[in-house]
């Protein structure tokens, strides 16, 4: 739990909790009993008994969970200066605190018996996580030009028309076109920019964007999976014209909330399959 918070504090705060047990399988030396999966769930070990209790670490404050991203809050930060033993006492009191309060007495075990509330939503958090990550996988490994019909395909469930959308070569900035009707009469206007891979996107690219609008109802976006430099989004905040920036995590909770209002076609550019939870506790 201590090295989660330490990974979540060195990388801005807010990382996707699979990302998170990755660089935390890199600062721990783990036994192999600890590396080996569960003979019914086929999940790791370690990594489920991460997942139940980082239930505690949100239970006590330190740590907020969101759509497969773990967020460290700055009582967490200030909870890293705890010992271990220290820390797994407070968060275990904590625990103890809200179960008493909102579930009867039950078994608690990860990995094989979700038979509390607790274990429940360890399989939840793993579920999504796992999910999340293959779906994050997905889209990066696109090529550009595809992950670009991606987003016109978004911005259509959305209720634009997309009457550009750039081809290889030259763009002159501009990589999709969204209006609100088919030719452009209604605001706002959107010009597209799209960053597939690479590093962040920079405050002199947002500068480029918010030059090419310049016509009364001209809105920018800016799709960036790597995200944004803080210059970047300072950029984007104080910009003369309307700016809205997506980045990986943006464009998938997007895609999942429009997704049934594609068509096959454009759902077929990445297919998703809904399953459902027993809602747990908060």
């Amino acid at each position: 739990m201590k090295t989660a918070l330490e990974v979540l504090r060195d990388n801005g705060g807010q990382m996707p909790s699979r990302e998170v047990m990755r660089e935390v399988e890199k600062r721990l030396t783990l036994t192999e009993h600890e590396k080996a999966r569960y003979e019914k769930s086929g999940y790791i070990r370690w990594e489920t008994i991460l997942y139940f209790y980082t239930i505690g670490l949100s239970k006590a404050g330190w740590l907020l969970k969101k759509k497969g991203s773990w967020y460290v809050t700055p009582e967490g930060i200030e909870a890293i200066k705890l010992l271990p033993k220290d820390l797994i006492a407070t968060v275990n009191k904590k625990y103890a605190e809200w179960k008493e309060q909102n579930e009867p007495e039950g078994e608690e075990l990860p990995g094989e018996k979700p038979t509390s509330e607790r274990a429940r939503q360890t399989a939840y958090d793993q579920a999504v996580g796992i999910a999340k990550d293959e779906i994050r996988t997905f889209v990066t490994s696109l090529d550009p030009y595809t992950f670009q019909d991606l987003v016109a395909a978004l911005l259509r469930a959305m209720g634009y028309h997309t009457p550009f959308v750039a081809p290889k070569g030259p763009d002159g900035g501009v990589d999709i076109l969204a209006y609100r009707d088919p030719f452009g009469t209604q605001m706002p206007r959107i010009k597209v920019q799209v960053k597939h891979r690479g590093q962040k996107a920079t405050v002199q690219e947002i500068r480029q964007l918010s030059g090419l609008l310049n016509k009364d109802g001209d809105t920018g976006l800016f799709v960036s999976l790597a995200g944004f430099t803080d210059d970047a989004i300072d950029a984007i905040r104080n910009a003369s014209r309307h700016i809205e920036k997506i980045d990986l995590d943006s464009f998938i909770d997007y895609w999942d909330q429009y997704y049934e209002k594609m068509p096959e076609e454009d759902r077929a550019l990445l297919p998703l399959r809904r399953i459902s939870f027993l809602a747990p506790v908060e």
